[in-house]
């Protein structure tokens, strides 16, 4: 059953058919793999920061070489004793 509007419906219906075929490709992934996918996530993540900085770990070792000073030295003046 065909109607004058059809010839105004088809192309609705491609352009609509065209629109859905754009969107369902959006979805894909653009990863071949995991492995790829999880290095591209820690390379981004590494960017903005969130797994801190190597220059970190200088108050830490600070810290512990003055906790083993200390302990030296007690050491010692005990041991004179």
């Amino acid at each position: 059953m065909m109607t004058s509007d059809d010839h105004t419906v088809t192309p609705a219906l491609m352009s609509l058919d065209a629109a859905a075929g754009a969107a369902r490709s959006g979805f894909a992934c653009m990863f071949s793999s995991s492995d790829e996918y999880e290095t591209a996530l820690s390379a981004q993540r590494r960017a903005q920061g969130r797994y801190g900085n190597r220059k970190a770990r200088a108050p830490l070792i600070v810290f512990m070489a003055t906790c083993i000073a200390v302990v030296a030295a007690v050491t010692a003046y005990f041991a004179r004793s």
